[in-house]
């Protein structure tokens, strides 16, 4: 699952910064499907939501704090 293009991740990126109060740029809706189908992302009330195995991926990639 760590093998997501550039678009699927730039839109769990964007997502992630939704989750934390931030402005997300523009969600590519293909990219937030294929998420949501991989289970990283929900569909909500406000467009799509980072799943918990969303964020940990991202925390995953991200790699240890320096």
């Amino acid at each position: 699952m760590d093998d997501l293009n550039d678009a699927q991740l730039n839109a769990l990126q964007n997502l992630a910064l939704k989750k934390a109060g931030k402005d997300a740029p523009f969600i590519n809706i293909g990219a937030a499907r294929a998420l949501t189908e991989l289970g990283l992302a929900e569909r909500s009330r406000e467009g799509w939501d980072i799943t918990p195995e969303g964020s940990a991926l991202l925390a995953r990639r991200a790699g240890p704090p320096s």
